[in-house]
């Protein structure tokens, strides 16, 4: 295992989730001391023992990613702990229901623009300050290829998800001069129980429905979160030093092609 984040000090948040925490798991592997972040208190404290146990430096952080408050809190703590930021996986986010956007529930649309949009806003928000004054740092959003599409149903994640997009350009165009890169990742369908959350309100059968999603993707299969963890651990790292302002599908192709199984 390449240890190419030996001596960095990592924050995820959303670290309870799948994709979090197979991140979580890459970058501990590769040398990295994290500080997870989740709102999900019981799941984050299971998933940081995990790692300790396995002779990980991780701290686990209750908070709300959409809280002003909580999100100052969690890039303070990172710095008491750590003494610096190194990385931020800027990943926390929830999927919302689905229903034509004539339809859509407007609370259920707060929500999700506040976790989704704003929550990611108040990250660079806390966290970059810290990167700036030291002169150096990356940082990894969580877009979609939501982010190049439209996905019927879910007009709230969708309009967050291009938003994600928009701010990784603006900060990456801000602060590149200051040492500090800012890319984001677009996850095509990959296996996490949001998706199944979602294949519930979209299919009667789950299973059928995590088949059919897997042929938008020319590899016609679903993605692991594990290979979302592997392309941010490589875009926090230094061997992306030339890499800002870019957005990396990780989606089996499907943003790339037009499907020709002749």
């Amino acid at each position: 295992m390449t240890q190419r984040h030996t001596n960095k000090s990592i924050i995820v948040t959303g670290a309870a989730g799948a994709i979090g925490f197979a991140t979580c798991e890459v970058l501990a592997r590769e040398g990295a001391e994290l500080l997870m972040v989740d709102i999900a208190a019981d799941r984050l404290a299971a998933r940081a023992a995990e790692l300790s146990a396995k002779g990980h430096r991780v701290i686990a952080h209750v908070a709300d990613c959409a809280d002003e408050a909580a999100v100052e809190g969690y890039a303070t703590a990172a710095m008491q702990a750590f003494g610096k930021i190194d990385g931020f996986f800027n990943n926390a986010g929830i999927e919302g229901d689905l229903a034509p956007t004539h339809e859509y529930d407007i609370d259920m649309f707060d929500r999700v623009i506040r976790v989704n949009l704003r929550g990611m806003f108040l990250g660079l928000r806390f966290v970059l300050p810290h990167m700036v004054a030291a002169g150096k740092g990356a940082v990894v959003n969580t877009a979609s290829i939501g982010s190049e599409r439209g996905l019927a149903g879910a007009c709230a994640y969708n309009a967050a998800k291009h938003g994600a997009v928009g701010l990784t350009r603006t900060a990456a165009s801000e602060v590149a001069q200051k040492g500090v890169r800012v890319n984001c990742v677009m996850p095509g369908v990959i296996e996490t129980p949001l998706l199944v959350g979602m294949l519930e309100q979209m299919f009667d059968d789950v299973a059928a429905g995590m088949k059919k999603l897997g042929e938008v993707a020319t590899l016609n299969r679903v993605g692991q979160p594990r290979e979302v963890g592997d392309v941010v651990s490589f875009l926090l790292s230094d061997e992306a030093s030339y890499v800002n302002g870019a957005k990396w599908e990780i989606d089996g192709g499907a943003l790339a092609t037009i499907r020709n199984d002749i």
